[in-house]
């Protein structure tokens, strides 16, 4: 799939859904339980176990209803090792040119993470499909308010401090998507295998949104 049809499934979604665990073999049970929630799409953080076999099964089992991810990445040797599991966009903490211009030389989306204005601002420049405003709850929705007020044109993904109750409000404030992780599964829930809790807070965090 070509990357602005990736871009464009993850943007009508509007939840990354971010993995980061230290428990192995439940990858599939998670994005399971995501994609009877209504999510759509799976980021696998580079710091979790296991986490490029996870996304080489993920890609095989549901690359064809999710579009699945990677996050975490620093550099171009990581990008490209997640790219041979089967990553289809790409996720950064921070913007670096090279990562950028690689994750578009395979025709992949990249979102870029970025705090300041200049650093969201450079992002956007070099290249970044979307910036990832990292930490978001750092400084909040009025932060992030007042970054796209002067900058309407960004695509703009605030990551950290999302929660089922201020969902609605970043994406009225004008997030393009949102980056969501203990909001849907903690530890406690993956190492307990509560697929059922993990589905209806999905559930909930899509009712959010409409």
């Amino acid at each position: 799939m070509a990357r602005i049809e990736v871009l464009q499934k993850i943007l009508q979604g509007k939840i990354v859904a971010i993995i980061r665990t230290r428990h192995g073999g439940l990858y599939s049970h998670l994005a399971e339980a995501l994609l009877q929630g209504g999510v759509t799409t799976v980021e696998v953080s580079l710091t979790s176990v296991e986490a490029l076999p996870a996304i080489e099964e993920l890609a095989g089992h549901f690359g064809r209803e999710m579009q699945i991810g990677v996050g975490s990445v620093l550099d171009t040797e990581s990008l490209k090792r997640a790219h041979q599991a089967g990553a289809q966009y790409i996720v950064t903490p921070v913007t670096k040119a090279e990562v950028i211009e690689v994750a578009h030389q395979y025709d992949l989306p990249i979102f870029s993470g970025a705090f300041s204005p200049g650093e969201i601002l450079q992002a956007h420049e070099w290249g970044a499909d979307v910036v990832k405003v990292f930490p978001a709850e750092t400084l909040g929705i009025h932060y992030f308010k007042a970054i796209k007020a002067p900058m309407p044109q960004l695509n703009l993904m605030p990551t950290g401090g999302v929660s089922l109750e201020n969902a609605g409000d970043w994406i009225r404030a004008g997030a393009c998507a949102l980056g969501v992780g203990s909001t849907l599964f903690n530890e406690e829930l993956i190492a307990e295998k509560n697929f059922s809790k993990i589905r209806e807070n999905a559930s909930r965090l899509v009712s959010a949104l409409t």
